[in-house]
Parts: structure tokens; C-alpha cells; sequence
């Protein structure tokens, strides 16, 4: 165990990122989100990195907001403190949301309130199935805000208001029916799950991954005639780019795309 708070590692193209806080079960920390903000961009600038995965340490993925933290802020009048906890909270989960990487969510464990929010920033998200979930936030006087931005799209409004209003917890099977997380293993099946889904990604070509994420983000909100018309126009610049060309002469050729050969 590291005394920082994340762990960053690179093998094979991809970057792990460990929250790794078990004193607060990987609560989201100042220290925390600051190391977690660090290791993503780090993740980012490198031209090695093709995916990013996200986990934890232990039985807890993530337990939400350090609610010790909180506790402090108000009892010194930190309204400002606060406000900039949220604000570097919602950057992590726009980061995610955005990054032209895809993001691969192992949930190694139980995740809580904020800790959501990291779950449904990934792209990806595979957990064991001894992991639970809850919206935890309405049961402490609290609402999901930051949080109901990345998850709201995927487990719509009839779960999103079940769940938000009773704050009760649901398994993984659960979350993976309503659309919060793909995949549920057994926990000596996950890192092979998570390994699998990391090898199919680094087979697509960098620029077809991140504008691949961009359509999934950006066709729900635009009208049919908007979608292709933005379609039309796409697809034709993505023949014609060195990428598009060396995945073509690959298959032709029967092989492994070169892609840093081919951008």
C-alpha cells in the first residue's frame, strides 16, 4: 500500500488508475480528486496510452465524498472550499465523460453517492458481482447533483427517480439491467473481463475510438436531420484519413493494423 491516495501504472497501451484510500474507503478526498485529476491527464498526453482503466482498492470502489472533509468545511464556514470540491469533482467526471480514450470502469467493489459518478463517467464499466451501488445521498440530507449528469443518460428517468428518491442500494446484477455498468463477473473473473474488454479496444484506431465516443455522447441530443447531416459530412473524412487507409490495406492484407503507422 502506497501513502498516495491514487496509483498510476502503463503496460501494453493501457493506463491503470487505482484509487487507492482505504483508511476512507477511496472517499473522494481533496487529496484524492487531486491525484485522480493528475493521473488522467497524465493518462491523456501520452501517445502510448490507447485506454484507460479505473478501479480500486479492497471490497470499496468508491465511497462518495469524504464526509469527515464536509463536516470540517462547514464547521469553519468553507462554503468557497466547498464549491471547489464540486467544481474540480464535476472536472474529473467531464474529463471521463469527454476523453478521446475510452475509459474502462473495473468495479472491484461497493460504490456509493459520488462514487456513481465515476462509474457512470466510464465508458466501459465491468464489476464483480459482490459490488453494490447506491444514490445514497437523499438518506443523509443530501442530493445527487454532480452525479446525476453522467448517470441520468444511462439508467433514464423511471430508475433515476427510484432509486435517487429511496436511496436504497441494488447489486450489480441490478445495475447492469438499468444500464449503469455492462458486465458483472465473479470478483477471480474480473481483472480477465476487464483485460478482454482492453484488448478489443486497443484493436480500433485511436481516432476511430474517440469519435466513436463522441457520436455515442452527441447523436441522442441532435434532431435526424442534424445527425446526417453530421454523418454525411463525417464519414467521408474518415475514408480519406492515413488512419482509415492502413486499417483498409490491413484487412486487404490480412493483417494487424500498424496504427501508429497509420494516423
Amino acid at each position: 500500500m502506497s501513502d498516495q491516495p491514487v496509483r498510476y501504472e502503463v503496460a501494453g497501451g493501457v493506463a491503470t488508475i487505482t484509487l487507492d484510500s482505504p483508511a476512507n474507503r477511496n472517499a473522494l478526498s481533496r487529496a484524492l480528486v487531486a491525484a485522480l485529476r493528475q493521473s488522467l491527464d497524465a493518462a491523456l498526453a501520452d501517445e502510448q496510452v490507447r485506454a484507460i482503466v479505473l478501479t480500486g482498492t479492497g471490497n470499496t470502489f468508491c465511497s462518495g465524498a469524504d464526509l469527515k472533509e464536509q463536516r470540517e468545511n462547514n464547521a469553519t464556514g468553507g462554503d468557497e472550499a466547498m464549491r471547489e470540491n464540486a467544481r474540480q469533482l464535476a472536472a474529473i467526471f467531464k474529463t471521463i465523460w469527454h476523453a478521446p480514450k475510452p475509459v474502462v470502469g473495473r468495479i472491484n467493489g461497493h460504490a456509493r453517492a459520488g462514487g456513481l459518478g465515476l462509474v457512470g463517467s466510464c465508458d466501459i464499466a465491468i464489476a464483480a458481482d459482490t459490488a453494490t451501488f447506491a444514490y445514497s445521498e437523499v438518506r443523509l440530507g443530501l442530493v445527487p447533483a454532480l452525479i446525476s449528469v453522467v448517470t441520468l443518460p444511462k439508467i433514464g428517468i423511471s430508475k433515476g427517480m427510484e432509486y435517487f428518491l429511496t436511496g436504497e442500494p441494488f447489486d450489480a446484477e441490478v445495475a447492469c439491467q438499468i444500464g449503469l455498468i455492462n458486465a458483472v463477473v465473479a470478483p477471480d473473473l474480473l481483472d480477465a473481463a476487464v483485460a478482454r474488454y482492453a484488448g478489443m479496444l486497443l484493436k480500433g484506431g485511436p481516432n476511430a475510438l474517440a469519435l466513436c465516443k463522441k457520436l455515442v455522447r452527441d447523436v441522442p441530443a441532435l434532431t435526424m436531420d442534424e445527425g446526417f447531416a453530421m454523418a454525411t459530412e463525417l464519414n467521408p473524412r474518415m475514408f480519406a484519413t492515413a488512419e482509415a487507409l492502413e486499417g483498409m490495406t490491413a484487412f486487404a492484407e490480412k493483417r494487424e493494423p500498424r496504427w501508429t503507422e497509420g494516423r
